[in-house]
């Protein structure tokens, strides 16, 4: 049953995509605005193609932490449905992303559009200055940041070292951040086809103000995290969901 349910998400999801990026190319001559009624479409709409074909459903938790204002949203990563639900949870975000992304054929040029903040990790400290800007500019704009501080899709209960990249952000632009721990890896994991009938918890936690200095801020902040994800993590082994 979870294979043939997969299957259907799968043919829906990658269908439904491709369809959606060849029919609204002509959104990319107009002003952003009209891309972000776009987005918000196509992930509301995923989010039910994995409800009502995949059997996973989501809850949201925290969202009273959300600041007033711009903010940084430092999450934990498990799998490509966050990346998704954020479109849908926040007002016109913008994410930290690898440059390459850009490279890709037409999805590239969707994601240029929506205003991103890209960085070229091979460049070192000039690639760091111009993702600062970047994030400046958008961060005038009113929009709130997403960054992913392990840097990758990290598989449920493992853990990676915390980039320096979150903390260039945080000192930068003066913003506090919204620590965001998940369990969404056990239901769609990393490159995996099948995806687990269950329920997606995604929870913000108290906001980490800014002023911290460089150690105090990435060890409150990848301790909140940490301990949030495994909390859920077991809360979801001991219900079976």
């Amino acid at each position: 049953m979870t294979f043939l349910r997969s299957t259907g998400f799968n043919v829906l999801f990658f269908g439904w995509t491709a369809i959606l990026a060849l029919v609204c190319l002509p959104i990319l001559l107009l002003p952003r605005r009209y891309l972000l009624h776009l987005e918000k479409f196509w992930t509301r709409s995923m989010a039910w193609l994995l409800a009502h074909v995949a059997g996973i459903t989501t809850e949201i938790r925290g969202r009273e932490q959300l600041p007033k204002g711009p903010f940084l949203v430092a999450s934990k990563h498990q799998s490509a449905w966050e990346t998704m639900a954020y479109v849908f949870l926040l007002r016109d975000p913008s994410f930290v992303l690898k440059r390459e992304i850009l490279s890709i054929p037409i999805f590239g040029l969707y994601v240029w559009k929506a205003g991103l903040v890209p960085i070229d990790r091979k460049r070192g400290v000039k690639a760091l200055r111009r993702m600062l800007q970047s994030a400046r500019n958008t961060v005038e704009e009113g929009r709130p940041i997403v960054i992913f501080p392990e840097g990758t899709r990290v598989a449920p209960g493992s853990h990676r070292p915390y980039h320096s990249g979150v903390v260039a952000l945080y000192r930068h632009l003066h913003l506090p951040v919204v620590p965001v721990a998940l369990n969404s890896g056990l239901f769609w994991r990393r490159r995996s086809f099948l995806k687990r009938p269950g329920k997606i918890v995604l929870e913000f936690l108290p906001p980490i103000p800014a002023g911290l200095e460089k150690a105090a801020f990435l060890a409150e902040l990848e301790a909140r995290i940490e301990a949030a994800t495994t909390k859920l993590l077991q809360e979801a082994a001991e219900t079976g969901k």
